[in-house]
């Protein structure tokens, strides 16, 4: 049905069936960016995502179902793909793109398609891209709206052009805080996939130097035409990316560090059955909803508190200092939770 389209031919089919696309997050945008990519016949995807599946994932993550609760996103969403369409070649990571692999994983891929919830990777895929002179494929959404663009093709605009200085943590909401209505990554996943189908096909015109806006309440959208700059604000070398802090908590301690001192408790605020589970260190489990009440256990100690996202640990934190104790919080890695053993 592709082939006989206008334009398209068999030598659009080629194109994709020789092309690299690496899609980094397979969440709510992943998700049908990762199902259209398949059945549309691209010959190879990189699926890069660290999590894992939540129950609260799965009104917009429609590849997954109950049955995949706690088992890592990447992994699942590769065998089920596999069902769709055997002849692709997948190559999967679970973990997180951080600055260290980004130029390696964005380097082998012609395209990157970005479907990631948070700020600090969003910069970090767009300084990789530009770097290497890759085009990267943009969506975002929260509550009932949704973006999307097309950066660095051809000498075009790139995200800092857009947003050139990254929010400050929580300024903007995400989808955890804020809430996102389920088929909104539907829709934006699926012009997300167009975008990059046109680009490996050479069909249409890109979304390059326009921002689209979506607004599901009243099905309305909106283009932004921006001017792209003259100068890369982000790192200018390869080495001064891998050097470069993209997380929240720029300069704090990590929670490897605390862990050095013996005067510290480390505490797990999230729900008793969340998953992964976190065993491999000394810890206290205390949700939030009852940290408040344990804190006379708490007080005399400095307290480091760990989250899925770090929004809980956060607020945690904040109730706790209020409190008298000497309260901190980190922003951590589940997956690389998992793999710290007490010295």
């Amino acid at each position: 049905r592709q082939e006989i389209l206008p334009g398209f031919g068999k030598e659009g089919q080629l194109r994709l069936a020789e092309a690299k696309v690496l899609v980094v997050g397979a969440g709510g945008l992943g998700c049908p960016v990762l199902q259209y990519l398949t059945a549309a016949g691209v010959g190879q995807i990189g699926v890069v995502d660290g999590d894992v599946v939540s129950l609260s994932n799965l009104h917009r993550q429609v590849l997954y179902g109950v049955e995949d609760i706690g088992k890592e996103k990447a992994t699942v969403a590769v065998a089920k793909l596999q069902l769709i369409n055997p002849d692709v070649q997948f190559e999967k990571s679970v973990i997180r793109i951080n600055p260290a692999n980004a130029i390696d994983w964005v380097s082998g891929y012609d395209i990157v398609v970005d479907c990631t919830d948070n700020f600090p990777t969003r910069y970090l895929l767009n300084d990789a891209c530009v770097l290497a002179e890759k085009p990267l494929v943009y969506g975002a959404v929260s509550t009932f709206e949704g973006q999307v663009a097309v950066f660095n093709v051809d000498g075009s605009g790139q995200y800092r052009d857009l947003f050139p200085v990254m929010p400050m943590q929580h300024e903007v909401k995400n989808c955890a805080e804020a809430g996102v209505l389920g088929v909104l990554p539907g829709v934006i996943g699926t012009m997300m996939a167009t975008e990059t189908i046109k680009w490996i096909t050479g069909v249409g015109s890109l979304l390059v130097n326009q921002l689209l806006t979506y607004n599901a309440l009243n099905n309305q959208f909106f283009t932004l035409t921006y001017q792209p700059g003259n100068t890369h604000d982000g790192p200018q070398t390869f080495e001064a990316l891998q050097q470069e802090r993209y997380d929240f908590s720029c300069g704090l301690p990590t929670l490897r560090d605390f862990m050095k001192d013996d005067r510290v408790i480390i505490v797990d605020v999230r729900e008793p059955d969340e998953q992964p589970a976190v065993e491999g260190f000394a810890h206290r489990k205390i949700p939030l909803g009852v940290l408040t009440e344990k804190v006379s256990e708490l007080q005399g100690h400095t307290v480091v508190l760990f989250c899925k996202t770090g929004v809980r640990s956060e607020r945690g934190a904040a109730a706790l200092r209020a409190l008298g104790v000497d309260a901190y919080h980190v922003m951590a890695d589940v997956q690389e939770l998992l793999s710290i053993k007490n010295d």
